[in-house]
């Protein structure tokens, strides 16, 4: 009698192991949510400047990963471009080229930053009016299809985020 009534007391190690295991794997992956999720999306920072494309084809229709993006003002409002600073992430790491300013005229292209060129209607003037559009020729080959690219913007004189926007290239 004794020895039945100690098999239901007992306690299994292959459920221990089990569970063990279970509570881990949920760990891990609440902690990579945590340090992952802010780059995908965060729902106080509205998308003000949108990437409306990611160009992998050159000119001509050739591929050669063109990197060239596209962004508009989806706002209602117009922004001063040259108070305006851009950075840049591919699948949540920072690509460390910093658009200093978003105003054309005031933007030096250079290898050092991944960026060939910048241009589109709403780098001219000192405006970035809604509807208008600016064009950033990336380094050709920063972005591949499928990439999760994701555009901050900045105020310079706040250096706060005023805008993000994630896009699948």
């Amino acid at each position: 009698m004794q020895s039945s009534r100690r098999n239901h007391d007992a306690a299994s190690p292959a459920l221990g192991i089990l569970l063990m295991l279970a509570i881990t794997l949920i760990l891990a992956v609440l902690v990579l949510l945590m340090f992952h999720l802010p780059y995908l999306y965060d729902s106080s920072i509205p998308a003000i400047f949108k990437i409306t494309n990611i160009r992998h084809t050159n000119e001509h229709g050739a591929l050669n990963y063109d990197s060239y993006m596209v962004v508009m003002n989806t706002g209602t409002t117009g922004y001063r471009n040259a108070n305006l600073y851009a950075m840049t992430y591919r699948n949540g790491i920072n690509l460390d080229c910093r658009i200093e300013t978003l105003n054309g005229h005031d933007f030096i292209p250079t290898h050092h930053f991944k960026i060939q060129t910048m241009g589109g209607p709403g780098s001219r003037g000192t405006i970035w009016n809604p509807i208008e559009l600016i064009f950033i020729d990336f380094k050709d080959g920063t972005f591949h299809p499928g990439d999760l690219v994701t555009f901050d913007v900045y105020d310079n004189s706040t250096k706060q985020i005023i805008s993000r926007h994630t896009y699948t290239a």
